[in-house]
């Protein structure tokens, strides 16, 4: 028992929810039954949908955020700060552990002091489609590795890609950079960066699988990805030492249409028009850093964050 309470110390796990109660009979167990002793932490931007209700039930501590509040860094600042564990996981309901070993898996590296945080692999949900699922085959490798900063030259921009899907911090390092960040999207790149230049190392841990994926709209991929060049914009600064993007996005469109031409070539026109909906959209997000409020509202797949607390002050 004493043991218990020690690991149970050192581990937090934040689920960062809303209108999320349809997920959790299956996004907790794998939580609350790891096979490391874990706090499991339901945040809840205050939906009225039982999603607090229903994580109590099920055996998960609770912490309410005012919607008006909400933001992906300062939200899962105050989760990390609640938790005060040595270790912080966080998660979306959405990410569906495929066992419960998967945090003991993505923690391993941060208890051993190789890095001072970690992501885990995300797999496509069943009966995902190919623009679903290709992303996920891309973006996350069956091979773990280990990155730091000097990695630039063989990785370029992907050397600062991170997800908060699935993801564990040492909190002693996020202590080093005063925590996660108040942004529209990106909190997870923005924390990796910090670190990478404070020194530390980031390690992708193939062998935490969950599974995590979507399929969006022509509209929302442009607005996804005009939030994610305001974002990267903003916070250009950090990464810029990788260079531009366009190299990776580059890689990743010839790989997808040449997946798509030996598969399934039908698909080529949707992939065309997807593609130029994401390019679009994060190019005219890069350059509107200083475009009117209501312009960017317009654009932005995030109408909560211009009303909250954290952008207006």
């Amino acid at each position: 028992m004493k043991w218990l309470n020690i690991m149970q110390n050192r581990i937090g796990i934040a689920v960062i929810t809303y209108n999320a109660r349809h997920l959790l009979e299956t996004s907790l167990p794998p939580l609350l039954n790891s096979s490391i002793p874990a706090r499991v932490l339901v945040v809840n931007s205050s939906s009225q949908d039982g999603t607090v209700e229903l994580a109590q039930k099920l055996g998960a501590e609770t912490l309410i955020v005012p919607r008006a509040s909400f933001n992906h860094g300062s939200t899962r600042e105050e989760a990390r700060k609640y938790l005060g564990t040595d270790i912080v996981v966080m998660t979306t309901p959405d990410a569906i552990a495929v066992d419960r070993f998967v945090v003991e898996k993505l923690v391993e590296p941060l208890l051993q002091n190789k890095a001072a945080l970690a992501y885990a692999r995300q797999l496509p949900h069943d009966g995902a489609d190919l623009f679903e699922a290709f992303p996920r085959e891309f973006n996350y490798p069956a091979q773990s590795h280990i990155r730091t900063l000097k990695d630039i030259q063989e990785h370029g921009s992907y050397t600062f890609f991170f997800s908060d899907s699935f993801s564990a911090y040492q909190n002693s390092a996020l202590d080093l950079i005063g925590g996660f960040a108040p942004v529209l999207t990106g909190e997870d790149t923005v924390a990796l960066a910090k670190l990478l230049h404070k020194g530390l190392s980031v390690a992708y841990v193939a062998e935490a699988e969950v599974k995590h994926s979507h399929r969006y709209t022509l509209l929302q991929e442009f607005k996804r990805y005009f939030d994610t060049g305001l974002a990267r914009k903003t916070y250009q600064d950090l990464i810029s030492v990788a260079g531009s993007d366009d190299a990776r996005g580059m890689q990743f469109t010839k790989a997808l249409l040449q997946k798509i031409t030996e598969e399934c070539p039908t698909k080529l026109p949707y992939a065309v028009l997807q593609t130029a909906a994401k390019w679009l959209g994060y190019k005219i997000g890069a350059h509107s850093r200083s475009a009117p409020l209501w312009f960017k509202k317009r654009l932005s797949s995030q109408d909560f964050y211009w009303n909250s607390t954290a952008y207006l002050g």
